[in-house]
């Protein structure tokens, strides 16, 4: 998507539309594993085979309308996902909760569908921005073994403190319905949501570029996963570009064409310079934001505001999980279903 798609110009109100389709662009719906709702996405289609390429828009915002396409406008099969409860989708906004599956449904809907214009079905790559940021850290860690590599910009990286910071209130309405709680209620479900707490899960090599004055997201969140990232030892991983005098109301307010253009090389050099599936070892410690996907297994805890640890050891069968609190998960692994307590 482009830059446009992350600032929150329009907002959209909820539409009816139908599926459209063109030589290059298609407009088409798919369904929720998890709830059923009837979910929207845009789809650019390139000239030749190519690999999947997904995002999601800005805050407030909602995907482009179809636009009939008779030329293409992407080199690879991009997936612009119409998030729930926006103008497309059906449902309601859950701030990093059930909407992050929605995108994996709609990369493994596009692998049927589209199946003749991908190179290797393998090889995912997820761009976004703003909201789409923040959605950008915390799919990696929910999600650690599915994206190639990632290009997170100018992302929201911990939602309380983003919450505590807006002094507008423009935010904070959405986070008390989305998530549920002002965070000072409900601390966990804040932290299940936020990438840097999901951090220590980091497998796939992000990029992240953020404006030094952005004044709608602060760099501070750019700054702050970084530097948790070093800690990690997760900062071979990281790749962070500071725009030195860039942001205002606007995310790019003031950029130059040469950083442009340097965000340009080093986004694309992230995506172009990856073309292998990420594997997660098979012994190992990891956290739970509400459910942890991997492709050897699958944890769900009871709600999406719980957050615990988990220690396993797949050549024993053995997983560990522990919290704070008391609670309850469900585990998926080599097909086999149980559950449990913690």
């Amino acid at each position: 998507m482009g830059y446009e798609n992350y600032e929150d110009k329009v907002r959209e109100k909820r539409v009816k539309t139908e599926e459209s389709f063109s030589p290059y662009c298609d407009f088409i719906f798919y369904n929720s594993s998890i709830t059923g709702e009837r979910l929207a996405m845009r789809v650019l289609k390139p000239a030749k085979p190519s690999y999947i390429l997904a995002g999601t828009h800005g805050w407030h915002m909602s995907i482009p309308k179809f636009c009939y396409m008779d030329t293409p406008q992407s080199e690879y099969l991009a997936l612009e996902i119409d998030m729930r409860g926006r103008a497309f989708s059906e449902g309601s906004p859950d701030c990093n909760g059930y909407e992050l599956i929605d995108v994996i449904d709609a990369i493994e809907y596009a692998k049927i569908y589209y199946k003749d214009l991908i190179l290797d079905s393998d090889v995912i790559f997820f761009e976004s921005g703003s909201g789409g940021g923040g959605n950008a850290l915390a799919i990696a860690g929910k999600f650690p073994d599915y994206f190639a590599a990632i290009n997170a910009l100018y992302p929201i990286s911990d939602y309380a403190e983003w919450y505590a910071g807006d002094e507008k209130g423009e935010f904070r309405n959405e986070l008390d319905v989305w998530i549920g709680y002002p965070p000072g209620r409900n601390p966990e479900g804040y932290r299940s949501r936020s990438g840097v707490s999901l951090l220590s899960n980091l497998r796939s090599p992000i990029f992240i570029a953020h404006g030094a004055n952005d004044l709608r997201v602060p760099v501070q969140m750019s700054r702050r996963y970084k530097m948790q990232a070093e800690k990690l030892d997760k900062g071979h991983l990281v790749d962070y570009y500071e725009m030195a005098g860039v942001g205002n109301e606007d995310h790019l307010g003031n950029i130059t064409e040469a950083q442009k253009r340097e965000l340009e090389i080093k986004k694309n050099r992230n995506l172009t310079c990856r073309r292998m599936p990420v594997e997660i070892p098979d012994k190992g410690e990891m956290v739970i934001g509400g459910y942890l996907v991997t492709k050897k297994f699958k944890i769900f805890l009871y709600g999406l505001d719980e957050f615990a640890r988990l220690e396993y050891d797949l050549s024993k069968n053995f997983f560990r999980i522990t919290s704070k609190k008391r609670g309850s998960y469900s585990l998926e692994y080599k097909g086999l279903h149980r559950s449990g307590l913690f």
